[in-house]
């Protein structure tokens, strides 16, 4: 049984791996984590689009590493359910700069029309604009402040759990840290190599963008084992990280195809020539992201490679290099 098969890879990481006490690993994570989201909370009001990034990235590791704390379940949910909110709300205005971004980049190539460019830039201004304003409401300084208190409270909590902890069962404390680890670590390879093999071999932007999620999930979750001895290799992480960067790109140009479409679509009055020239502006996105996706497949390989041996079996990679997948059959 699948299940069987899973829990004896685990027990063999677990016997095989040194132990990281609990005091000395998860408190210590935790709070460095704490810190870091509460380094970027005073900036995201100033227009600092790097420091909203930190911080939405910041959110997302806390998430994935609170289920392993050890918090009460009440206590534990709620603290999930600020930090997506946060996550959230901050995605929003993201995915917004990341546009900006995007087109002040295009701007200098001679492939993009600059005027069309000019007249979606100006249109995402307004938006992002807007979104800001909505942050504000959402996520105000006072709000966030007292999450990070909330969390810094949080902290405590752990750290006097570890202190009373100390000088009994303390082996078996370091044993379920580790254990939770490669759990964790081992269903988020499980899930990617599930979403490689779906997203089969032609470019179609949702599969591709599930993907994406999943080679995300997988590195935080990779990054939390690397911090306990006999972790990950830096290596596998460098090819999920430039793997999340190439996928991450071609999810943002069809973001901006979608809002181009979108645009065009919304013309109040009937502009043939402007209408024709975000068409074009469209094509060669679309151009773009079949490049990227090209990128991809040539990395697959690897991925497949590093999430079966996170997993710890062989036979999806054996059997996803052997054929493709019934998607990559299918037109889209």
């Amino acid at each position: 049984m699948p299940r069987r098969r899973g829990s004896a890879t685990l027990q063999y990481c677990y016997n095989a791996r040194p132990l990281m006490t609990r005091s000395a690993g998860l408190a210590g994570l935790y709070r460095t984590r704490v810190r870091a989201l509460a380094r970027e909370v005073e900036h995201i009001h100033q227009g600092d689009v790097d420091a909203l990034h930190r911080l939405r990235v910041a959110s997302r590791r806390l998430r994935e590493l609170l289920p392993l704390v050890g918090f009460d379940r009440a206590t534990g949910r709620k603290l999930r359910r600020r930090l997506r909110k946060t996550t959230r709300h901050l995605g929003a205005v993201r995915e917004l700069d990341v546009l900006a971004g995007l087109i002040h980049e295009l701007r200098g190539h001679p492939r993009y029309a600059a005027a069309t460019l000019k007249q979606v830039g100006a249109s995402v201004a307004t938006a992002r604009a807007a979104a800001r304003e909505e942050l504000a409401a959402n996520l105000s300084t006072t709000k966030m402040a007292r999450l990070t208190r909330r969390l810094d409270d949080a902290a405590e909590d752990v750290k006097a759990e570890e202190t009373a902890r100390k000088g009994r069962r303390a082996t078996e404390a370091a044993h379920a840290w580790v254990w939770a680890l490669d759990a964790r670590e081992v269903r988020r390879a499980s899930q990617l190599l599930s979403s490689i093999e779906k997203a089969g071999a032609l470019y179609v932007p949702e599969p591709l963008h599930q993907v994406r999620l999943a080679i995300k999930k997988l590195r935080y979750a990779a990054e939390l084992r690397a911090a306990a001895p006999g972790g990950p290799p830096t290596a596998d992480l460098r090819t999920l990280r430039s793997a999340q960067g190439v996928l991450g790109h071609l999810h943002d140009v069809e973001v901006l195809i979608a809002y181009v479409r979108h645009l065009q679509s919304s013309m109040p009055a009937p502009d043939l020539n402007a209408w024709h020239q975000l068409g074009l502006l469209v094509r060669v996105l679309e151009d773009d992201c079949r490049r990227l996706h090209g990128r991809y497949m040539r990395d697959r390989p690897k991925l497949l490679a590093i999430a079966a041996r996170m997993a710890g079996t062989k036979g999806p990679v054996a059997s996803a290099l052997r054929r493709p997948s019934a998607t990559s059959r299918t037109s889209p």
